[in-house]
């Protein structure tokens, strides 16, 4: 063999890429601007006997998407309180006559009241699970990131009825069929959920869901006796089925993970249960001191006026109204910030989206829904946010 010669060096071998890193998401939000303006919604709400709530819902729709930050790009809510308030306004004429006719029945044939409610609540429950599913059409579709909405099709009165047999079952099973309902209905919503033409899916099941919290079960009616451990298994609850949701959500390859700590919503829980408590006594002290003094300057004692003493006394009685009002707006800012706020932004904290790319070229499809739905689910009390 030659001394010259030489082996032919060949290509290095290819240098593996890594995975792509998960997508940061961050909140932004600033929680005392937010505290501020639910607190200005809460007396706006007072003076206009609740009505403001529709622009007071959309802007706190605006601030959370807003401060909701994937990947660099912050998302868009793009609903308007007047929206709403057309859907409420439609919604009660569809509602106020069913609650009419309802009542002129019970008027006619008091002794059938009781049977002729069993229908109407079951009527109800079918409505509001419609209304459920439409309002979060009209949520979706408000909903805008990096210019591309998301939109929702299906049918609101197939997952109704899917809705109504899987309840029917739960409580033939005495709530054990719950898990695999959740799931059931769950599914139904992301596979007909997009992001401009990438399709939505749910891959959580309900064995999972089950397997997490199948001890409650035991407990819970023990937990009925003892006042501390009840909100305790209920912050745990929430905690799970939060982790077990997000950690299900797909949009084509795009996926979700939730690394929320188990004791993560505890706190919360207790610190919303705390100030109703302060807020519930201060109410009282309050309206005990104005029956107090109405009684002392009327020079009449409590025993002598009778139970109608606030039916008898206008003063004591719009005290007693207003101060109630004051009650459930002031609550409403205690659920709003620590149950809706804090826990949005201690969610988003332990979330991660991975396979973001793929989203990356979506094309733009899907038709704004109306207000309509979302109205209904207010209007029968069942209006989630």
């Amino acid at each position: 063999m030659s001394q010259f010669a030489w082996t032919p060096i060949g290509e290095p071998p290819p240098v593996p890429i890594p995975p792509p890193l998960p997508a940061k998401l961050d909140f932004v939000g600033n929680r005392k601007g937010f505290f501020d303006m639910i607190g200005r919604g809460a007396g706006l709400e007072l003076v206009t006997l609740g009505f403001y709530r529709f622009w007071l819902v959309t802007d706190i729709r605006r601030h959370l998407w807003s401060s909701t930050v994937v990947d660099g790009d912050a998302a868009e809510y793009t609903g308007r309180g007047r929206e709403l308030l057309i859907g409420f306004l439609i919604a009660l004429a569809i509602l106020v006559p069913v609650y009419l006719g309802y009542f002129l029945i019970s008027v006619e044939a008091e002794h059938l009241q009781a049977l002729a409610s069993i229908p109407l609540v079951a009527a109800f429950y079918v409505f509001g699970q419609f209304a459920i599913y439409r309002a979060r059409r009209y949520r979706l579709t408000r909903t805008v990131w990096r210019g591309v909405r998301f939109w929702m099709d299906g049918s609101g009165w197939a997952y109704a009825l899917r809705s109504s047999l899987w309840v029917l079952l739960a409580v033939v099973t005495l709530g054990l069929a719950s898990p695999w309902r959740t799931a059931a209905l769950e599914r139904y919503k992301m596979q007909h959920s997009w992001y401009g033409d990438l399709q939505g899916d749910f891959v959580g099941s309900g064995w999972e869901f089950f397997k997490r919290i199948w001890w409650l079960w035991l407990v819970t009616p023990l937990a009925l006796f003892v006042f501390p451990a009840l909100p305790f298994l209920y912050a745990h609850y929430k905690t799970v089925e939060w982790k077990w949701w997000i950690s299900g959500i797909r949009f084509g390859a795009v996926t979700v993970e939730s690394k929320l700590p188990s004791d993560a919503l505890q706190g919360l829980y207790w610190k919303t249960i705390g100030w109703y408590v302060l807020i519930g006594t201060a109410f009282a002290a309050v309206i005990g001191g104005a029956t107090a003094l109405v009684f002392k300057l009327g020079g009449v004692t409590s025993a002598a006026a009778g139970g109608n003493a606030l039916a008898q006394n206008i003063p004591l009685l719009v005290v007693t109204v207003i101060g109630y009002m004051a009650m459930a707006l002031a609550m409403g800012v205690v659920t709003r910030l620590y149950l809706t706020r804090d826990l949005w932004a201690r969610v988003l904290a332990t979330t991660v989206v991975t396979n973001i790319e793929a989203a990356a070229h979506v094309q733009a499809r899907g038709d704004l829904a109306t207000a309509v739905g979302e109205g209904i689910a207010d209007g029968l009390d069942v209006a989630g946010f």
